[in-house]
This record gives structure tokens, sequence and C-alpha cells, in this order.
């Protein structure tokens, strides 16, 4: 095949191109306009609309959206609830326990349980009235750099490209934004971050991420079942005591509820589906009766980030620098995010408006920041389940009570890495301590329905398998080719192909991909790698 020619590109320049519209992004591109309007800031960001991309709990802490925008409680986001009682129920296959304590971590006494993409949706138009301009559809493909290696900006991907490489009637190059700043905000395993990380060595000194994945749905509830406010989280059955994971149930108003389930992505069974788990968890005796006879209105699947202190790359390099969950701010025993991304992005936007757009120093900024202060204090309690789950809540109890004063730290390891192989064992899709199931979705094919997913099916495969072949050999003999299970859309199908060397091939169903990263993180191979589709495409997800 002929390649076409190197099409002519279009060149923006501003002072600060920011990457993603999360409250990450979009909180540092307020703030630095509050501080001085004559900077010129761009957000760009590859959904369709904003917020289509954006899944979370979620249960935000004010505070830093109050510093933010002192007056937001006047004008909330559309789904704003607060508040108002906690649980933490320990789960068997038949009942449960109710803790008798909620940790204090998890305590929600004047928090909000919100949408976090109709927040983001929310925060957008506040920014453009400051002058923040942005682009919704506009994928960053790649980042640029000057002969020395220096950030200088991105390019969004190309528009109209065929899958075979060619270009469509409409073929439209895309455009390269120039900046003396580039603010990577691209949330959870973010595909320009990672580059980057490897790039700079920005990993150098610290552990490897580590992620989990969350998989949600809004649910529309008959009258009378729903308490606006509260909020219930779960741990123990359908999972067992080696693997990591846990639901959260938030009462919302209008008669919904968010339901989830977080799966730690260091499981060890290869033949561990978090998706199901997540379905079977909603036909616990306890959960089940709140959901029979309710209606799915959306649904999807994100990665969050775990790794917490100990794996925080640096944050800054020539010309950049990270914030908020591309960074790696989640407290995990708080199970949030938004106000340490909403509080890293203020943070960045002070440390550029003072030093004429340097990213030089930010990074020792952020460490002897609040944020890195809460992130230390909890350091050792996500990577104390790695050895069992009693051990995890006895260790978790130790760290709260001593304000995390351990005079150790826990390593944490690379997910790829954790899961154990087959060992002459078959991976045959068997359900250990599993029920029966009714309530929608049936499958990962209606789940990703209800997510609204669209790319263009004539567009090159935004998925990269580097070794097609290690598929049906290695791992399919090593693994069972856990991604067809680990994957919450379907992507991955291994299928019998007489034409094929070893009578059987990877199919990917790139159409299905709902970008939640987990495929890029839990490969025991590292040879996926995801790349961004055209701009626009994906999951277009309704108050998630």
């Amino acid at each position: 095949m002929n390649q076409p020619a190197e099409a002519e590109r279009d060149v923006m320049e501003y002072d600060v191109v920011t990457v993603g519209a999360g409250p990450a992004g979009l909180s540092f591109a307020i703030r630095l306009k509050q501080l001085d309007p004559e900077i010129s800031v761009c957000v760009i960001e590859k959904s369709s609309t904003i917020g289509a991309h954006i899944l979370s709990g979620a249960v935000i802490e004010p505070g830093p959206l109050d510093a933010l925008l002192p007056g937001w409680r006047d004008n909330p986001p559309p789904v704003c609830v607060p508040a108002k009682e906690d649980e933490l129920w320990l789960l068997s296959k038949t009942g449960g326990r109710k803790a008798p304590i909620v940790p204090p971590g998890m305590r929600n006494h004047g928090n909000f349980i919100v949408s976090l993409g109709a927040m983001c949706a929310w925060l957008a138009p506040q920014a453009e009235a400051l002058g923040v301009e942005i682009y919704p559809g506009f994928a960053a493909a790649e980042t640029l750099h000057d002969d020395d290696g220096t950030v200088v900006g991105v390019r969004i991907g190309d528009m109209g490209v065929a899958r075979d490489g060619s270009h469509k009637p409409g073929y439209t190059p895309g455009i390269d934004i120039r900046a003396k700043v580039t603010v990577l905000a691209e949330g959870a395993r973010g595909h320009l971050t990672k580059r980057l990380v490897k790039r700079f060595s920005l990993d150098a000194d610290s552990d490897p991420q580590a992620y989990s994945i969350g998989i949600k749905e809004l649910w529309q509830l008959p009258d009378g079942r729903v308490s606006p406010g509260r909020i219930v989280h779960t741990l123990g059955w359908p999972v067992d005591n080696r693997t990591y994971g846990g639901s959260f149930l938030y009462h919302l108003d209008n008669n919904r509820v968010a339901i989830g389930y977080v799966s730690g992505l260091d499981y060890a069974d290869p033949e561990f589906r978090p998706y199901e788990a997540f379905q079977q968890w909603k036909h616990h005796p306890t959960i089940k009766p709140l959901l029979e006879g309710g209606n799915i209105l959306s649904a999807g699947a994100r990665a969050i980030v775990t790794g917490g202190w100990q794996s925080l790359p640096k944050v800054e390099m020539p010309g950049a620098l990270l914030i908020g969950d591309t960074a790696g701010l989640l407290n995990v025993p708080k199970i949030k995010g938004t106000h340490q991304a909403i509080r890293s992005g203020m943070l960045a936007a002070e440390h550029l408006a003072a030093g004429a757009l340097a990213p030089v120093g930010f990074d020792a900024k952020l460490r002897a920041s609040e944020a890195m202060a809460e992130l230390r204090k909890v350091r050792n309690i996500k990577p104390g389940f790695k050895r069992g789950l009693w051990f995890g809540l006895a260790n978790a109890a130790w760290e709260t009570a001593t304000g995390g004063l351990s005079p150790w730290t826990l390593k944490v390891k690379a997910d790829w890495s954790s899961l154990d192989k087959l060992d002459g064992r078959s991976a045959d899709g068997r359900e250990p301590d599993y029920v029966q199931r009714d309530l929608p979705p049936r499958d990962r094919l209606a789940g990703v329905y209800f997510a609204a997913t669209e790319h263009d099916e004539d567009q090159p495969v935004h998925l990269i398998v580097h070794d097609t072949e290690v598929c049906v050999t290695r791992c399919a003999e090593e693994y069972g080719n856990p991604c067809t299970r680990f994957c919450p859309a379907a992507v991955y199908e291994i299928v019998e192909d007489a034409a094929a060397e070893h009578g059987k091939r990877l199919q990917i169903n790139a159409a299905n991909c709902v970008h939640c990263k987990t495929c890029d993180i839990k490969d025991p191979y590292e040879i996926i790698t995801w790349v961004t589709p055209e701009g626009g495409a994906g999951p277009n997800y309704q108050n998630l």
C-alpha cells in the first residue's frame, strides 16, 4: 500500500495547553485564569462532549472546590446530593454483617455525592467564562518536542484515516498545538503520560504505578426505595480473601442509585473476571431486592490509580507537568481522588503563574503539599491487602490509628506481574461460589450498549497488540488468555480460524472499547498498548 504524503498541518499557539477536561485539567485552567487573565490557555478533550468519558463513584470532599469557586454551592452541579449516612458491610454469599464502626477515612459527613461527568460539564462553561478555550473531540495523539527533547505541545490525531491506513475522502490532518507549557491531566493511565514517564525516566525513584478497575451502573428505581445521601460500601463476597475488591452504592435524588464494583488489578487468579464479580454482587440478598424492577440508565468502566505515595513519579519534565490521577493522587482508603485532582490543578496553576510558566520546581512543591501529606499517611493500607483481606483490614486499622507513622513503607509491584500461571489447569470459566443471575445486563455486550460507545469501524485499531503470536501460544497455555476475561467490554476474543497457523487467532472488537485502559495495565506480557482513536470516539457516559 502506498502511504499518503504527509499533509501540511495547521498550528495553534497558546501559553499553556492542557490535555484532559477532567476535574484536574479544568480546575487548573480556571485557577490559572483567575491568577492571570492574560495567559492564554486551551483545554483539549478526546471525548465528543465534556464529561462523556468521565466515570467515578463519586463522593467528593468539597474543601478544594470551595477554595476554587467559593460560591459554587449557590449553583451546584446537576447531580449533587449531600452525604447523610455511611455503612460498611462485610458480605458472605448468603448474608453479611454491618461494621459497628465506619473507618474514619470512609466517613462522609460534609461531603457530596456527585456525577463526576456532570460536574466536569458544569465546570467547563465556568472556565470558558474566564477565557479558557475548550475543544472536545480533540484527541492528543502524540507530544511535540524541541531538538533538546523539551515538550513544546501536542499533535491532534488525524481524522478520516481508514483501517488500512489510507486516507478517506473526508481526511483532515490533525493540528499541532504548540505551547510554552503542556499540562497532562489525562486521568489514570494516560497514554501520553505513559510515554513521557518512559522518555524522561520519571519513575526512576518510585515504585511501579498500580491500578484497580471500577465498573459502574446508574439505576432508576421504583418510588420509595431510595434514601438520598445514603452511602454503602461492602467488602468480601463475591471475591475470595486473596483478591482486593469492594463495592459502592450511593443513593441519589429522583429515585436513582449509583452502584459499582472496584477490583484491584493486582489480582492473581487468571480466571478472575471483574465484570462478572460486579454482576454477582448485584445478586447478593442485601442488594438484589433494591434493584429488582429498576432500569439501568447508563453504565461504564474506568481504571483507577491506586499506587499512592510510593508510586508517585516525578511530576515535572522540561516543558510539561503531571496533575491529578495521571500523576497518581487518589487516596485509596477514602476511595476519593477528585479533591486531590482539584488541589493539584490549583497548585500547578499557582506555581506556573508565579514562575513565568516554568515547570521546574513543581515536583518539590507538590511533594511538600497537603496532597502528598494525605497520601503518605495512608501509603501502607492498599499494599497490605496483598497478604489477604484479614491482614489488610488489621494493617489498615494499625495505619489509621498511628496516622501512617509506621517506620516502614510497603512496596508496590506492577499489576501485570501478579498473575499466577495455570500450571496445567484449563481456563474453563468456572464460577467459584457464584450464583445464578437475572438482573440486567445479561452480558458484557449488553453493558457496552449502556455505555453508548461509538467508534467508526473503518479506522485503525487503537488497541495495538505487538505480538499476536504470543496470544495463541504462550498466553493461551500459561494464562488461558486473561484478556478475554479482564476486559469489561468483550473487546478481546480468541476465535477458531482454520486458515491461521495454530487454528485460532486473536480478534479485537475495538468498536466495543470503553477506554478503561485495563488491557494496557493487566496484560501479563506487556504487549498491549492503548492509543487514542479518532477524536470524539468512545463512550458517551450520562451522569456517571
